[in-house]
């Protein structure tokens, strides 16, 4: 056993995390924080969450934001971050209306499969080196975004980012395009001071949203979100929030582009995340036409693939009726008989709206 004091051990640790790619490193305790967990409880009790029962049901919803009640024993969670940062605007696409928006993340390879790839090879070294110091290694455990962590929260205690009024993460050094990590473990390092936040008296995230899905500032209202309309919301959407979905077809990055802290951001290094040919502004005229083989075959290592053909092609001709162009009025017409309910009431109004603005002119 060749023992070192926990901030030695540290040190190589944010080291080698450096040397595997991540952008960030911080530290905390896994201990929970009263505060998070009410304001979780407050967004639940107001039906904020929308279809995303699993946040509050079952053992899972029990558990979040209580890293402890994950891994028994664990005493600190390493937060990693990995920037993917585009390297042109992301309002760019936003604007031409023949084409569909998808958000930056989802432009590239499923950052899901990219980040716990890298997360279990530090995980692994943390293990070893640990147990060289302690004689036993230590239970350590890995996260990207699908287990019951408060991701953000334990960010900002981690001195990565804070929680701005868009209730996403942001980094002084990175801005909005920061994918997070995490890794529970029993062994006890020294925390990191939290990030302060540093949003001032700005508002250009909340004046942003086309959909007014913030009722205030630092809360969201995910059931106006479009990133939840387009991804998760599973069935029909109101009309009053189709006309104002514009032409983003997965995801929104409206209220994180808006951010003035991404003059200091950068464009991602990691080739993973760069956009794959033709999904940073594919036109409509295409994705209206794709069937179920054709969408899987686009979409395969991506993560709009879980949103399946339907619902992505619910959000395609939300697009279409939204484009104001009357050409597309037969292609919206000839999925008003598609087999999915979902594709062919989207594909109605679609129709309609194109319809009634050639009447109107």
């Amino acid at each position: 056993m060749n023992q070192s004091s926990p901030e030695m051990l540290k040190r190589r640790l944010v080291d080698e995390a450096r040397a595997l790619g991540f952008d960030a490193v911080g530290v905390t305790d896994t201990r929970a924080a009263p505060r998070d967990r009410q304001a979780l409880e407050a967004f639940l009790k107001a039906g904020h969450h929308g279809d995303m029962a699993w946040m509050g049901d079952g053992p899972r919803g029990a558990v979040r934001g209580d890293a402890e009640a994950m891994v028994p024993g664990a005493r600190t969670a390493i937060v990693l971050a990995r920037n993917y940062g585009p390297a042109t605007d992301p309002m760019t696409v936003p604007g031409q209306t023949d084409k569909g928006a998808i958000s930056v993340y989802a432009q590239g390879k499923d950052y899901h499969d990219v980040v716990k790839k890298r997360l279990k090879q530090l995980a692994r070294w943390f293990q070893a080196e640990a147990a060289k110091d302690q004689g036993d290694a230590p239970d350590v455990r890995v996260f990207v975004d699908t287990a019951p962590l408060m991701e953000k929260p334990l960010a900002q205690r981690a001195g990565i980012g804070w929680q701005g009024k868009h209730t996403n993460l942001v980094s002084r050094g990175h801005g909005s395009w920061l994918f997070l990590g995490e890794i529970l473990t029993t062994v006890e390092l020294p925390p990191d001071r939290p990030e302060a936040d540093h949003c001032g008296s700005c508002d250009a995230c909340l004046r942003a949203c086309p959909t007014d899905a913030f009722p205030a500032p630092y809360r969201l209202n995910a059931t106006r979100c479009i990133s939840y309309l387009t991804i998760e919301h599973k069935g029909a959407i109101a009309p009053e929030l189709m006309a104002r979905m514009g032409n983003h077809i997965y995801g929104c990055d409206d209220c994180l582009a808006a951010c003035p802290w991404n003059k200091f951001a950068a464009p991602t290094d990691e080739p993973a995340f760069a956009p794959r040919p033709g999904l940073d502004g594919p036109a409509l005229a295409d994705l209206a036409r794709l069937d179920d083989t054709a969408f899987r075959a686009m979409f395969a290592g991506s993560p709009v693939k879980r949103t399946g053909r339907d619902r992505f092609l619910r959000n395609v001709l939300i697009a279409v009726g939204n484009s104001g162009d009357p050409a597309l009025a037969p292609l919206a017409e000839d999925l008003t008989g598609d087999a999915s309910d979902l594709v062919a009431g989207a594909a109605r109004w679609a129709y309609d709206r194109l319809r009634s603005g050639e009447d109107q002119r």
